[in-house]
């Protein structure tokens, strides 16, 4: 059913809305990741993200439709994609670790970029010129906040990288699943795989909290991790992903600001304009396929 032009509008700006939440959520979850860097084991803040961003998704989701929606009929690909995104998470935890946060965002940002790059060579798709530009010049925004060679991000700088390949895996297989599997079921499989992961390192990445608003923080952290996730699905139940794309990259900016007010950090004028080139590269993208 074809909704009314000013109602189709209200929808799409409640997509909008909700997608600028969802991101500035990510970004929090990311500072809370980074400021706990400093006191305990990558592993050991993984797990508690985990942990709490599937037990809020059962208590959610769960409470509302019951637990249909832990059934998978493509367990393999829930599987691939369940190692792929603890995976992601460890490499980009990683980065912003020894990175400033606004450039290890951005970096991920290729991801876009990186699912076409693969839809032509996977789904066999077709490319335009434009979008071959687009994601010549995203690399070429990637090297000038890296600067290859020169004392900027060292060898850290691979990790967003590879986090930026892993999600672009992951969603070329969500895209294979799109509609054959609820949403809910794809987003709890990634957690659930990421707690059992992360649960196998716990013995040796176990650290008791040093004081009681760390553990607090870190439990937020996942908390907000889940409100971000379900947030983003809100946002899609009320305009198509084609039009929300260009505004997850607001991302980045909650992430300079975030990074500015908790950590000092800001990005020099190379890097800014290595992450303008990569946002106007993936938003280009974003609205060419919009358009189609």
């Amino acid at each position: 059913m074809t909704l009314p032009d000013d109602r189709q509008a209200r929808e799409i700006l409640r997509g909008i809305g909700l997608v600028g939440v969802a991101v500035f959520l990510f970004a929090l979850t990311d500072a809370i990741s980074k400021y706990m860097t400093q006191f305990y084991p990558i592993g050991f803040i993984l797990w508690i993200r985990f942990f709490f961003h599937t037990l809020v998704l059962l208590a959610v989701v769960g409470g509302r439709q019951g637990l249909g929606f832990v059934r998978t009929r493509r367990p393999g690909i829930q599987l691939t994609r369940g190692l792929l995104l603890p995976l992601a998470a460890l490499m980009f935890v990683s980065a912003i670790s020894q990175m400033p946060l606004a450039e290890t965002v951005a970096i991920t940002f290729v991801s876009p970029l990186i699912v076409t790059l693969l839809a032509v060579v996977v789904l066999k798709e077709h490319v335009s010129v434009g979008h071959w530009i687009a994601i010549s010049c995203s690399f070429a925004g990637v090297l000038v906040i890296i600067r290859p060679g020169g004392d900027a991000l060292g060898w850290a700088a691979l990790l967003p990288l590879g986090t930026a390949f892993s999600m672009a895996i992951y969603q070329v297989l969500t895209r294979r699943i799109a509609g054959l599997e609820s949403t809910y079921t794809s987003i709890f499989y990634p957690g659930l795989v990421g707690v059992l992961l992360f649960s196998l390192a716990l013995p040796f990445t176990w650290t008791t909290p040093l004081a009681w608003w760390h553990l607090a923080l870190m439990i937020g952290g996942g908390l907000v991790n889940a409100a971000s996730h379900l947030t983003l699905i809100r946002a899609f139940e009320h305009a198509p992903a084609s039009k929300l794309a260009p505004f997850s990259y607001t991302q980045i900016v909650w992430s300079t600001l975030v990074a500015y007010v908790v950590f000092g950090d800001f990005p020099d004028s190379w890097s800014i304009t290595g992450i303008a080139v990569i946002v106007a590269s993936g938003i280009y993208v974003a609205v060419k396929v919009r358009r189609h």
